[in-house]
């Protein structure tokens, strides 16, 4: 029985799965840091805030860091199947960005609505655009695990 070149053999398992944990884990630090930095979540003298950091952004970029790299870190079935998971991943991510940023400080919203606009409309709807966020990268991540190619690794012992 002869195996075709680009079917992963036994040997090549242990090799894989340790990639893609550390796809993984610098998927989740590069999470973290290009949300945690910006938005002074992770405090740095690059950026500042003017209001103070709440209680539940910090919860948020930890599950949004959890859920990327859980993303990243799970084997891909076929290239098809990839790019229906990105639009989830990917805009669930940069929600989460919206979500956890300081109110006046994001130029977008100033421009749009003023400071008073900020502080009275944008606020108040980040916690639910978290959530939505959250919800987002969820679904992404478990359309990807039942979309997984496993092969025999998957069946019931």
């Amino acid at each position: 029985m002869d195996v075709a070149e680009d079917e992963p053999t036994v040997a090549d398992a242990p090799m894989r799965a340790e990639f893609r944990w550390w796809r993984a884990a610098v998927a989740g630090i590069a999470t973290v840091v290009i949300i945690g930095m910006p938005t002074d979540i992770i405090a740095n003298p690059w950026f500042t805030r003017e209001i103070p950091v709440r209680w539940w952004e910090y919860p948020v970029l930890a599950a949004t860091c959890v859920l990327t790299a859980a993303w990243f870190g799970i084997r891909m079935a076929r290239p098809e199947d990839t790019a229906a998971g990105r639009p989830g991943a990917y805009g669930g991510a940069a929600m989460a960005l919206f979500a956890v940023g300081c109110p006046v400080c994001n130029k977008l919203v100033l421009m749009a609505v003023g400071t008073s606009g900020a502080l009275g409309l944008w606020a108040p709807i980040q916690p639910y655009l978290a959530v939505v966020s959250l919800a987002l990268l969820g679904a992404a991540v478990a359309y990807r695990w039942r979309r997984r190619a496993c092969g025999t690794d998957c069946r019931p012992t």
